[in-house]
């Protein structure tokens, strides 16, 4: 299985589809713009293609923090619907915590959606743990 980082704006492209699945309130109007501003700011975006489609993909970032040191952290992981169960994001999970191996970083992180059981039961399998509570203030 062929993941590709998505570099070009075809490629960029090519992810709209199953980002929009993940996060629907994103327009594709503006959706290359911002993914290139997000570039500039560290995230990275890689894909698993099927028949010259993007099924699945995963965005991320190097961060690094004095409570958890040098990491990735996952700001999107999303398999199409209609792929599922097929291990696309199992997959993905492992290239990441190669990459961070590589880059010699400590860890990856992420947050997920409390409603998100079948993300929650695969994180799980893969060994991540429930480190803390995320919280947000709309201002």
């Amino acid at each position: 299985m062929k993941i590709t980082e998505a570099k070009s704006d075809v490629e960029i492209l090519k992810c709209w589809n199953v980002i929009h699945e993940l996060r629907p309130h994103l327009e594709k109007e503006s959706f290359l713009l911002l993914i290139k501003e997000m570039m500039k700011e560290g995230y990275r975006l890689s894909f698993i293609e099927v028949d010259g489609k993007a099924v699945a993909a995963v965005g991320f970032r190097y961060l690094q923090f004095l409570f958890a040191g040098k990491h990735f952290y996952i700001d999107d992981l999303v398999t199409l619907a209609e792929y599922r169960k097929n291990g696309y994001a199992a997959l993905l999970l492992d290239y990441v915590f190669n990459l961070a191996k590589q880059n010699g970083y400590e860890k990856v992180t992420l947050d997920s959606g409390h409603h998100r059981y079948d993300a929650h039961r695969l994180y799980l399998n893969k060994g991540f743990k429930i480190f803390a509570h995320h919280f947000v203030k709309q201002l």
